[in-house]
């Protein structure tokens, strides 16, 4: 019984009550346990490793995904064929379709407004234009798309104006389309000949200031003619004043008549396939400005339509050519027309082309029955196949570019199922030179949006790439000297209680909201600099000068004086000299601008042609330098702080100076270290957001110089991504940014692993 009770430490041995084990079986546990905290450190660390690499490769996987759709080609699918809802033998000249595709509408060449459905061709509604009896429909022309205006030219001499409409209403909570047709200019036929000649071709557009209507007269007259309405409020009665004027004829037989919405400009096709431009800006003045070839000799303009705004008029030649044209002003100040672009050529002439709504995009028609979807800005032929086995006569676009009619000469319509998402998008567009509507030269540019669907979006992603590259050099400028500088002082040269003190202080600095400096660099530094350019420069330029000066003053000093100070904190000699500086740079600031740069530095700049804009790159530098500086410095000095104490107290033994140990000893082993420091604090430069927001004017602008502001890819993206539409072309491609930076990004890390690792093992044998 007692040798049981003494076998059995549990019971028996006083130390075991106290939970005391032999040594031998207390080593064993503990070396249990420190193999499973080894084991858990291992894999736990593994597998946050290969989670981030994982969470990385997600965020590349949702960009790329939401980056995708953008290179969706366009497609057309036929969904239904029926008869053109017209009399017998008329020939469409103008199909349209309303925004829920419901209801299509056909004006045709006898004066006849059909409204039918779109899924099956039954009619709606047939309307019969108020056409004179013995007078002949002559001519036909449409305004830009989203006015639904159109207006016939009649063998008398006069036009008579149309608009078709479309009432919403909800009976039995159920969506029903009531299609109509208005008369703006009145019912009667609207006299614009006084002759009473047959109009050959006629032209009208609506503007703030009434209608403008064009025509070519059978004996080769060119009238102009400006309508203006206005209704009395107590009677209601609508009065028409018309003003027409008859301009010179070219020098060519006239076939067709263009005039723009803005009612300056009147286009003449020419019979010889020449385009011939008119100044109407004040009629009774009217002259012809210039007269351009469109098309070889030989071949015919056989068909032209604005673009959404009238600024671009596309042309369509016999020999299946399409180009596109607008006015730009020269340096003359006069607008001229400037040949923007070709597209591809289709196999047959030219029959109809359709613009889009609210896009600088348009389809054309020709005579083998094939269709082609072209895009202006982005220079791109989405889609070019035959849809039909017979000249196309119209094409109707869905505003919301989903559905597609297509009348052709065999009096049928097809209703076709469309596929055109994204057509702005081409990497031409994106990182080459554009040529944009009233420019005379191609340029890099991003403006997405405006007030106004006749804008042109400009998405070039050069002026942010290089915004981005710009704010990280000139922060990378103000922070890589300062960060890599102070690091090799403080590891190697300052007082331990000192460093103790300084490192930790940087090192917080690097938890300061970006948003605190931004709105400091916006609202405080950026006006300081505009206020005291003679101070900053001077700042820039003394401070070295008077601290290597104070620093060799020092080092001649007397050794009894020196001593003093003990070593490691020479430094703080440098402080009165920094801050008496500094206070002499700023108070002397306005005597300097006023002896050397007439008063106003910011206007000399201007005056020797620097624009100068408040916040610029040289706040963001310094306000971006600021942010970056901790990153750099604390890397940076860890890296020189853990180079072997055996090198450098080695190096010492053999005779080197404290700096020659640094630059022989220190410098080469801590490299890469410091190298790495360097790219952490680009990285970090490259991905700052809310300091460029906030500081740099926000200007997308090709200017590489340091007083101009900019705009880089990640302030471009909070900027613009609340107010974009989900899933529109401008939604995508600011994904596409993210994209971008994502890419930079990556390829500048691995670039500084590469040659991290090479220096590191080039220095490896020290």
């Amino acid at each position: 019984m007692n040798e049981s009770v003494a076998a059995s430490p549990e019971r028996g041995v006083p130390g075991a009550q106290q939970g005391l084990l032999p040594s031998g079986r207390r080593r064993a546990r503990l070396r249990r346990w420190r193999t499973f905290k080894d084991s858990a450190a291992r894999y736990g660390i593994g597998t946050a490793g290969v989670g981030v690499v994982i969470a990385l490769g997600l965020i590349f996987v949702y960009l790329f995904s939401e980056v995708l759709p953008l290179l969706t080609p366009a497609d057309v699918k036929p969904l239904q064929r029926y008869e053109l809802p017209v009399e017998s033998g008329a020939q469409p000249v103008y199909l349209s379709m309303e925004r829920y595709e419901e209801l299509g509408v056909v004006f045709s060449d006898r004066g006849e407004v059909g409204f039918f459905e779109t899924g099956s061709g039954k009619v709606r509604e047939r309307i019969p234009l108020p056409v004179p009896e013995g007078v002949e429909v002559t001519a036909f022309s449409h305004a830009e798309t989203g006015q639904n205006l159109a207006v016939y030219g009649l063998s008398d001499g006069r036009v008579l104006v149309g608009r078709h409409t479309y009432g919403l209403t909800y009976p039995d909570d159920r969506r029903y389309i009531d299609p109509g047709l208005e008369y703006p200019l009145g019912e009667a036929p609207l006299e614009l000949d006084p002759q009473g000649r047959p109009l050959k071709a006629v032209a009208i557009q609506e503007g703030s200031n009434g209608f403008a209507v064009a025509a070519i007269t059978a004996d080769q007259r060119l009238l102009f003619s400006r309508i203006t309405t206005s209704t009395n409020v107590f009677t209601g009665e609508t009065t028409t004043e018309r003003d027409t004027y008859t301009l010179s004829a070219p020098p060519d037989r006239m076939r067709d008549v263009r005039v723009t919405e803005d009612h300056r400009a009147v286009f003449v096709i020419g019979a010889s396939g020449s385009l011939h431009h008119y100044d109407v800006t004040h009629p009774q003045q009217a002259r012809l400005l210039e007269s351009r070839q469109v098309v070889p000799e030989g071949e015919e303009i056989t068909a032209t339509a604005f673009l959404v705004g009238t600024r671009s008029l596309i042309t369509g030649g016999s020999d299946g050519s399409l180009d596109q044209w607008f006015l730009a002003r020269g340096e003359d100040n006069v607008r001229r027309l400037v040949h923007a672009r070709s597209f591809e050529d289709h196999e047959a002439a030219i029959t109809t082309i359709a613009p889009e709504k609210s896009r600088k995009g348009f389809y054309a028609g020709d005579a083998s029955g094939s269709l082609g979807i072209h895009y202006a800005t982005s220079d791109r032929t989405l889609f070019l196949e035959p849809v039909a086995d017979a000249p196309i006569k119209a094409i109707g676009v869905s505003p919301v570019y989903e559905a597609l009619l297509v009348a052709t000469e065999d009096g049928a319509v097809r209703f076709m199922d469309l596929r055109n998402p994204h057509p702005e998008y081409s990497l031409q567009a994106l990182w080459g030179q554009v040529l944009y509507e009233g420019n005379e030269e191609p340029m890099y540019q991003w403006q997405s949006s405006s007030a106004s669907d006749e804008f042109e979006p400009k998405f070039s992603l050069v002026p942010l790439t290089l915004g981005t590259l710009k704010a990280a050099f000139f922060a990378m400028l103000f922070a890589m000297p300062l960060g890599l500088m102070g690091a090799i002082y403080t590891a190697y040269f300052m007082h331990s209680s000192v460093r103790g003190f300084v490192k930790p202080t940087v090192e917080i600095m690097e938890a300061m909201p970006t948003v605190i400096l931004g709105f400091l660099a916006g609202l405080w530094l950026a006006p300081f600099v505009e206020n005291h350019l003679p101070a900053v420069f001077s700042i820039l330029l003394l401070m070295p000068l008077a601290m290597i000066l104070t620093g060799l003053g020092w080092s001649r000093l007397p050794d009894a004086i020196r001593r003093r100070v003990p070593a490691g904190l020479e430094m703080l000699v440098l402080v009165p000299v920094v801050i008496l500086l500094g206070w002499v740079c700023v108070a002397l600031s306005p005597v300097v601008e006023l002896l050397f740069f007439g008063g106003n530095m910011r206007q000399w700049f201007t005056d020797i042609g620097i624009n100068y804009d408040q916040r610029n790159a040289l706040v963001v530098g310094m306000a971006m330098g600021f942010a970056v500086i901790p990153t750099i410095f604390s890397i940076a000095e860890d890296a020189v702080f853990n180079v072997p104490k055996h090198l450098t107290q080695g190096s010492l033994a053999l005779g080197a100076t404290a700096w020659q140990t640094v630059v022989g000893v220190v410098l080469p082993t801590a490299s890469p270290g410091m190298f790495a420091a360097v790219m952490m604090g680009f990285g970090r430069a490259v991905g700052e957001t809310m300091i460029v927001l906030m500081a740099t004017g926000n200007t997308p602008v090709m200017d590489f110089s340091l007083f101009s502001g900019m705009r880089t890819l990640s302030a471009n993206v909070a900027v613009e991504m609340p107010e974009t539409a989900v899933g529109s072309t401008h939604y995508r491609i600011l994904f596409l940014s993210a994209l971008v930076l994502l890419v930079i990004t990556f390829i500048v890390n691995t670039a500084s692993e590469i040659i991290r690792q090479r220096l590191r093992q080039r220095y490896s044998n020290l």
